[in-house]
């Protein structure tokens, strides 16, 4: 989203994406705080390959995906098909959104705002958000509580990070190595992908990262209440040790 930041191709493979991507612990969480109501319109932001668009399709829910990547779109588009659920998914970016209707439970998911790398580019999304969001509708998202020690070990070595199948077959393997900019809070993180036994290339995973008091602030200037911040998806108190932040907001 930013010219001297990015995510790296490979990363926004569909199939590649999928096969590193199988864990569903966020799901239920967002499944617990969907609208009673059925007739309740859902907008997932950044939604990839559909991975809890169409599951949460088809509990009944009216949900609309959007995501900037159209070869994620591609996968959630023919996965919804497969599954005979009618979703709206929609190619935008998320600080520029403007769709004609509101909504009564917007998300963010699976540390997409580390993706906006700059203050103005969350204020942004955050607008789109709040020009969205019926008056009493919900705002979740989840994303990284800052772990300094895991930044500063990635630093030390490359590490192996995922080795999978594709449902096309091609076997990968991913090593992971990091460095953190300090003055831009910027986690340089590249994944080294090896493609059927062979090195393939050096793919960008930059990562803005947010740090919980931080976080907090910008979330209360720009007009957001939080009802509650819990340190992971089964709505444990927020603490020390936490590996995410998970809000619930309105």
């Amino acid at each position: 989203m930013n010219t001297s930041y990015k995510v790296g191709d490979l990363i926004y493979d569909g199939l590649i994406y999928d096969g590193m991507n199988t864990d569903l612990a966020d799901l239920e969480f967002y499944r617990r705080w969907m609208p009673k109501n059925r007739d309740a319109r859902i907008l997932e932001l950044c939604c990839g390959t559909g991975r809890l668009t169409i599951p949460i399709a088809k509990d009944g829910y009216d949900i609309s995906g959007v995501d900037h990547t159209a070869s994620m779109l591609a996968e959630a588009k023919a996965k919804a098909s497969k599954e005979g659920c009618a979703i709206d998914f929609i190619e935008a970016d998320i600080r520029t959104l403007d769709l004609p209707e509101k909504f009564d439970l917007i998300f963010i998911p699976f540390n997409s705002i580390h993706h906006l790398y700059k203050n103005e580019d969350l204020f942004k999304a955050f607008k789109v958000v709040k020009k969205h969001l019926k008056n009493g509708g919900l705002f979740l998202l989840d994303c990284f509580n800052p772990n300094i020690q895991f930044i500063a070990d990635g630093e030390k070595e490359q590490k192996e990070i995922a080795q999978y199948t594709t449902r096309d077959g091609r076997e990968i393997l991913i090593k992971e190595r990091m460095r953190y900019e300090n003055k831009t809070q910027i986690n340089r993180i590249e994944w080294h992908y090896y493609i059927n036994g062979e090195f393939d290339s050096i793919q960008n995973l930059d990562m803005r990262l947010f740090f919980p008091q931080e976080l907090d602030a910008y979330l209360k200037w720009n007009d957001f209440t939080i009802i509650h911040k819990f340190g992971g998806f089964d709505e444990e108190a927020f603490n020390d040790s936490s590996e995410k932040q998970v809000f619930v907001c309105v």
